[in-house]
């Protein structure tokens, strides 16, 4: 577990160790799965705050021609980033407005909330909704930052999160959402300097897997 916590593949683990491969794997799926299971029962709500948001796009190779948006194959993500605060990212099954705004709504407090986009057209409605306070940056112009309004935080995050997934060469597209919540479980408690392996073992002890 503690080699779990400090981020070290299975391989590198099961050679640490000298113990198998599989059993390895077997082990990191259990956390794995402990982590995942956390997130769905904790239900992140931002309350108040500067809250950058953004749509990134995971895994599969670029199509020739395709790229961003217009990539196939893409994993859509959505992720929400309270700046000195937690991270969420969520799965969706599309950027449209009609998918993300119910998500913002539902983890973002109307009260206080200034929220930092990019232009994506999506987020068009969100002032109109009741957040008035909604900064945009324009990446098309080559613009990153106003003054304090950006989404650099969020940005950061998505890639740290693509180096760290990079390293599995390779995941199956239904379990893109276990590693994801793995990230941000390793980043919300990097950043809040909690114990990663004191927590882990917590929440092990309030979850049952048969390891299979």
């Amino acid at each position: 577990m503690k080699l779990f916590c400090e981020d070290l593949t299975a391989s590198t683990t099961s050679n640490l160790l000298n113990i198998e491969r599989k059993t390895v794997n077997r082990w990191y799926k259990y956390f794995r799965e402990v982590i995942y299971n956390h997130s769905k029962e904790t239900d992140l709500e931002i309350r108040g705050g500067v809250v950058e948001i953004d749509e990134s796009y995971f895994g599969a190779r670029r199509v020739r021609g395709k790229r961003g948006r217009g990539a196939s194959g893409k994993i859509k993500v959505l992720g929400l980033l309270k700046r000195e605060g937690e991270v969420y990212v969520r799965i969706v099954p599309d950027c449209s407005a009609e998918t993300l705004i119910p998500i913002i709504r539902d983890k973002v407090s109307l009260e206080n909330s200034k929220i930092n986009t990019d232009y994506w057209k999506s987020y068009d409605g969100l002032v109109d909704l009741g957040y008035k306070k909604h900064y945009r940056v324009i990446h098309s112009n080559n613009e990153f930052a106003r003054g304090k309004q950006h989404i650099n935080g969020i940005e950061s995050f998505r890639s740290y999160c693509k180096r760290r997934l990079a390293k599995f060469n390779g995941i199956k597209k239904e379990y893109y959402d276990i590693y994801l919540k793995e990230c941000e479980w390793r980043f919300n408690y990097g950043l809040l300097k909690q114990n990663k392996y004191k927590q882990l073992m917590k929440l092990c002890k309030n979850f049952t897997s048969s390891l299979d």
